[in-house]
């Protein structure tokens, strides 16, 4: 009998559990330096950071030598007022307050307790019981704009780019606003999922499959969020580079 080869989604599966088997291992050796060397490696000179929140990516990138442009991006405005007193005090870290979506407008924020993991999108109780101070408490209407808009505006050269996506389940939107942009990025940074958290968000298959589609090959992952009980792994952080 002939033996079916595993569909696609499988294989990604597949693929990500070993190299989460390997991140295990390399979270003990300092992840941040690995990152911050394939950055030097793939000739990154510019970061943009969306979701950055207070600025704990772009300080993570200071610390461990990268000192190329940062430029921040944060819907709320809370975080941003911390974001953008960081980013004063470094001459290549800018930032502004927006939200990143498939089209320009105004969207609404879900605001968290826990501020980072505020969302577009509607929380599922897998998340809030994994993280009760995530639950949202409050909602701020955001100016929206685009990674196409953002990359012509700022005249950023996506070739020496690296996209890094934080946006709590809102991924695939981010990316949806990036059709002229994507593929010329030398490399994306971006949460995955590996269970729905957020209504409406697509899983780390669907992910990885946008990516493959830009040229974007995942080179390793990070384990992220876990739930403290069950110490099920969540969520993931993934690095693509740009395929050869």
């Amino acid at each position: 009998m002939t033996r079916q080869r595993p569909s696609v989604a499988v294989r990604t599966v597949t693929t990500v559990r070993r190299l989460v088997n390997r991140a295990g291992f390399d979270v003990v050796r300092d992840p941040t330096r690995q990152f911050a060397a394939a950055l030097q490696r793939h000739g990154v000179d510019t970061v943009i950071d969306i979701g950055a929140n207070v600025g704990q990516f772009g300080q993570s990138l200071r610390r461990t030598g990268f000192t190329g442009r940062i430029h921040s991006v944060e819907p709320l405005q809370a975080a941003y007022d911390q974001l953008g007193a960081r980013a004063r005090a470094d001459a290549s870290w800018t930032a502004e307050r927006a939200a990143l979506s498939n089209a320009p407008g105004v969207v609404t924020m879900n605001v968290s307790g826990n501020s980072v993991s505020s969302s577009v999108l509607p929380m599922l109780g897998t998340h809030a019981e994994a993280a009760p101070r995530s639950r949202y408490v409050a909602t701020e209407d955001v100016p929206a704009t685009t990674v196409d808009e953002l990359i012509a505006r700022l005249g950023i050269d996506p070739q020496t780019t690296l996209l890094k996506i934080d946006v709590q389940g809102y991924e695939k939107s981010v990316l949806d606003g990036a059709t002229a942009t994507l593929p010329r990025f030398v490399g994306v940074r971006t949460e995955l999922s590996l269970t729905p958290l957020y209504d409406g968000q697509a899983l780390l298959a669907d992910i990885v499959r946008y990516l493959e589609d830009a040229g974007l090959e995942l080179w390793y992952v990070e384990p992220g969020f876990r739930d403290p009980v069950t110490r099920r792994l969540l969520q993931l952080d993934g690095t693509f580079f740009r395929r050869a």
